[in-house]
């Protein structure tokens, strides 16, 4: 297209984003009741047990709730629950194998229905219901069964310990689902193509379900019965803005008020731009790229590890993240308990050449890295490797797609669950406990997790049975520090830098406090 028409149609776009900011302060009196949000791609469901990606739960969440959250601080603090379980409170049973949920008195679906004990056993059901396109079902296949005495009590019990269950469970995990009405999606086999994924019209979160014009945006508005409060937004507005500088642009017109989630490339554009405050998340996330050991000769980890000596990392975080971010050698990022820290190795492409060929790989060798379509750092990460990799004698062939087809689930098509790769560049972001077991367990392999590079090691299932079965913390700790050894060694994931997620909001947005998971997790407090 050319340049022209591109800015042409810039203008339009942005003109019309106005528009609609000045017709809602028609309405409205002030126009500050309406929160508008750039988002870079269209979610494929509304259903928060369907979410496969950051940016479908960040928007299912202001209309659905789970049992525990977390602060700001990362501290679990109760939602549907009425307290977070735990062994001091007998919330958790002393053998590990029973944990017990009080529901809130007060929580209610927007139909007046109580929230109760049934739509948490149901919600599990579900995700275990191998005919749901669900994206993991790891620490909710560690449930045995679920029992309820009365409609405020789950009795949740496990068939071995699992440490990180209360941080799992309907909460604050790498995988966030939250709550589904039991007496709304009961009737189905399956939820994967009902008319609640397009339009949930029962939720018991802050705000409702209004309208979804697909690749254009998604209305909703306050539910004032909210039990925590009635929230300080009267609407949310969420736009499909596919280009960055599009949105960023947006932003310092005041068409929109927040864009989620930009990525690094757009840091100087959002510092320099008058009236936008940019906030850090300390996330337990990563930026890296996923190898499918499945695929030939990917499987040999000393092919692997050649990758591993062909990228140069620094000089990544450096052009990519203007030194905004923190070089990396594995997944858990150093504020955390486990984390090794041991530092990543050196670029050395003649020793990359040498382990290929001491593996009998024949060079030039051709990879095919798949990347999402609308992140413009990933386009520039992308470029990078091949040049990178090409010093090795790898050939790198670059294929794109939009973000809800790449991290769709499996049975929806998606390239990564479907192992359509070889390798893929992996933003990661975890819970808010060290548990990466979803990633590297072979259990965990898709369907059933997140393991899209497919490894399973006997030595990472010891270590992992040791960290998710024990309690104490210094043992969970060690056992860590031997996976975070292993990931270093065998390069199932090639870790490039930690993540500190850029959030960037109008100075007028009033009580964004994102926890290390979810930005949305308190949006009843936001205010304009």
């Amino acid at each position: 297209m050319p340049h022209d028409i591109k800015r042409i149609a810039l203008a339009l776009l942005i003109s019309a984003l106005a528009a609609c900011s000045r017709t809602n302060a028609t309405a409205g009196g002030t126009g500050r009741e309406t929160l508008r949000i750039a988002l870079a791609q269209d979610v494929k469901s509304l259903n928060p047990l369907l979410a496969s990606t950051t940016q479908e739960g960040f928007v299912t969440r202001f209309m659905f709730e789970p049992l525990v959250s977390a602060d700001a601080n990362g501290k679990p603090v109760p939602i549907l629950a009425s307290s977070v379980p735990s062994l001091a409170n007998g919330g958790i049973s002393r053998d590990g194998l029973t944990v017990t949920y009080r529901l809130r008195p007060d929580a209610r679906w927007t139909d007046g229905v109580p929230v109760s004990s049934k739509d948490v056993r149901f919600s599990w059901q579900a995700i275990m219901n191998p005919a749901n396109n669900v994206v993991s079902r790891h620490g909710y296949d560690d449930v045995a069964a679920i029992d309820t005495p009365d409609g405020r009590t789950a009795v949740v019990h496990l068939k071995k310990p699992f440490a990180p269950f209360v941080n799992t469970f309907f909460s604050e995990s790498d995988q966030p689902y939250m709550l589904v009405p039991e007496h709304v999606l009961a009737r189905y086999p399956n939820m994967n193509q009902i008319p609640f994924n397009s339009a949930p019209g029962v939720t018991d979160g802050p705000f409702r379900f209004q309208q979804w014009v697909r690749g254009d945006r998604i209305t909703l508005t306050a539910n004032d019965a909210f039990f925590l409060g009635k929230p300080g937004l009267r609407a949310i507005e969420i736009h499909v803005i596919p280009d960055e500088n599009t949105a960023v642009d947006s932003l310092r017109t005041h068409a929109v008020d927040y864009v989620y989630q930009p990525s690094i490339v757009t840091n100087e554009a959002l510092r320099s731009a008058p009236g936008v405050h940019i906030v850090w998340v300390n996330a337990n996330g990563y930026e890296g790229l996923g190898l499918n050991t499945t695929h030939a000769p990917l499987g040999d980890p000393r092919v692997r590890q050649a990758i591993a000596y062909a990228i140069d990392r620094k000089r990544l975080v450096d052009t990519l993240t203007f030194g905004q971010e923190r070089v990396a050698s594995e997944d858990l990022p150093g504020w955390m308990a486990g984390s090794d820290r041991s530092g990543s190795p050196p670029y050395d492409p003649a020793k990359a050449r040498a382990l290929l060929r001491e593996a009998g790989v024949k060079t030039p060798l051709d990879l095919v890295l798949v990347t999402d379509s609308g992140n413009a750092t990933h386009k520039r990460e992308a470029v990078e490797l091949q040049s990178m990799l090409s010093q090795a004698g790898i050939n790198v062939e670059v294929k794109t797609y939009p973000g809800d087809l790449l991290y769709a689930t499996a049975g929806a098509g998606g390239i990564l669950n479907g192992g359509n790769f070889d390798m893929a560049l992996w933003p990661w972001y975890g819970g808010m406990d060290a548990d990466n077991s979803s990633q590297f367990s072979c259990a965990n392999r898709p369907p059933n997790g997140y393991n899209e590079a497919r490894y399973c090691n006997p030595e990472m299932e010891r270590l992992q049975n040791v960290a998710l079965t024990s309690y104490d913390p210094a043992t969970r700790a060690a056992a860590y520090r031997g996976i975070e050894a292993l990931v270093r060694r065998d390069n199932p994931l090639i870790i490039f830098w930690w993540q500190r997620q850029q959030e960037a909001l109008g100075v007028d947005l009033k009580g964004f406090a994102p926890n290390p998971v979810e930005e949305s997790w308190n949006a009843w407090q936001w205010s304009l």
